[in-house]
């Protein structure tokens, strides 16, 4: 059947995610309140992205363009190609800091295509949107949050991703420390050996199933529940001042642990107001996003192309 396309433009607001969380590596994440903005439309030819805020003068602005290449992806499945797009990216979410910015990027842009295609949900439904953004990230730990919203358990079958989201209890207070220092997840996952010893993972396990029951019971629980054996001791010396600063929060009984890959680091309990990770880092209070990625019609208004992280607090 061919494609139609619809006429105007579609804009979709993605949220910041933090995988890991600790222990549940490559299946838990966290959606938080830092967003990007993402408009597009279908044009005679040709692709042209404007970026403003985080990422930009710095991120291609044409084919090679995360969002686009999503937007490409998804048109595939959908059953065909626009003659051309115009996107504008409004980033708040930082970039290689393990905050989620390329499965936010990934994300939008499956969800644009989606939208731009008259019968789009039909051909591509919520289940498909998520198997397909996890094959483009590779893994599904932070697309699932970033698309359902909350707290989410992911994991990969042999037809692709699944997940599932749960409820926050009240007492989980999410801060994220950012450094000015950037990581690539391709080198942090470099830095992980090809087998971990078996008490190791034992202890990985009986920690990321603590792990879900203090998120959505337990918050008291938090501090024994982050503790990890799998990944963040080895990348510890790609990321010296991530190492510290964690172990640093822990040793005040904050639930601290490395963001995704890092080098960001995520409180999971209150940061003290006299608590001083010193110059190199920002310091962001964030809501739990509870809703995922929203998509609407229209252009950006004046509060969507605002630079500016709304809601957060430094």
């Amino acid at each position: 059947m061919p494609t139609t396309f619809t006429s105007g433009p579609v804009r979709v607001r993605v949220p910041a995610t933090s995988a890991n969380l600790g222990p549940g590596f490559d299946a838990l994440g966290l959606a938080l309140g830092l967003y990007d903005d993402v408009a597009a439309e279908v044009t005679p030819g040709g692709v042209r992205v404007t970026v403003t805020g985080e990422g930009a003068g710095e991120l291609p602005e044409g084919e090679r363009h995360l969002v686009a290449t999503a937007m490409r992806a998804a048109f595939d499945v959908l059953g065909g190609q626009p003659p051309g797009l115009a996107l504008e990216c409004v980033n708040r979410i930082p970039q290689a800091r393990g905050l989620g910015s390329s499965s936010a990027a990934i994300v939008a842009g499956v969800l644009l295509a989606r939208a731009l295609v008259a019968d789009g949900a039909e051909r591509l439904d919520d289940d498909a949107v998520l198997r397909l953004a996890a094959e483009l990230e590779g893994h599904p730990d932070n697309v699932a949050p970033c698309l359902r919203g909350g707290f989410t358990i992911a994991w990969t079958e042999p037809s692709g991703a699944r997940a599932v989201s749960l409820a926050v209890a009240d007492g989980v207070r999410p801060t994220v420390l950012v450094p000015a220092q950037r990581g690539l997840t391709a080198t942090a996952r470099a830095a992980l050996p090809a087998t971990v010893p078996h008490a190791d993972a034992a202890l990985n396990a009986g920690r990321a199933a603590l792990l879900v029951h203090a998120l959505t019971v337990a918050p008291a629980l938090l501090l024994p529940a982050t503790v990890d054996r799998l990944h963040q001791e080895y990348r510890a010396e790609g990321m010296p001042g991530t190492a510290t600063l964690v172990s640093a929060l822990r040793g005040v009984g904050v639930a601290a642990v490395v963001s995704g890959a890092g080098p960001t680091v995520l409180a999971l309990t209150e940061v003290s107001e006299g608590f001083d990770p010193g110059t190199d880092w920002r310091l962001w209070q964030l809501p739990i996003d509870v809703s995922g990625a929203r998509v609407a019609r229209g252009r950006l208004g004046h509060a969507e192309r605002d630079p500016v992280a709304a809601g957060r607090k430094s």
